[in-house]
């Protein structure tokens, strides 16, 4: 498993927001406490990245923003919805295929217990 203790560490900070604040805040409210709390944990970490995307070797105008990049290399995506769907799990995909980084974490703060998927993108594939 790649990064497990990266993913350890960073699932157990988004544990600790949750037991704090529980489910049912906007998305915004975890995204600045599990700030707070990479901060009181030395996870470093960017905030609100910007991901460029390139077609043919040319760099789009479009961009994605990524909630965090943990380790340099951990994407990190929140949510505060009823359930993780596959729109969010869509959505890291794509932040992995245009970044290339080789880990993304779905964290979702909305329901009675915080939910987490790890998601690794194949790299022999192309949808």
């Amino acid at each position: 498993m790649i990064f497990k203790k990266e993913t350890y560490d960073i699932v157990g900070v988004a544990m600790i927001v949750h037991k704090e604040l529980g489910g049912g805040f906007v998305e915004s409210v975890y995204q600045e406490a599990f700030g707070i709390e990479l901060l009181d944990h030395n996870i470093p970490f960017e905030k609100e990245v910007k991901l460029q995307i390139q077609y043919k070797g040319n760099l789009l105008s479009k961009y994605f923003i990524a909630d965090f990049v943990c380790y340099t290399d951990i994407l990190v995506e929140l949510k505060s919805s009823a359930a993780i769907s596959d729109e969010h799990y869509t959505q890291v995909i794509n932040y992995l295929k245009a970044t290339k980084k080789p880990l993304g974490l779905l964290l979702n703060f909305g329901p009675k217990s915080l939910e987490f998927k790890r998601v690794i993108l194949d790299p022999n594939s192309r949808s």
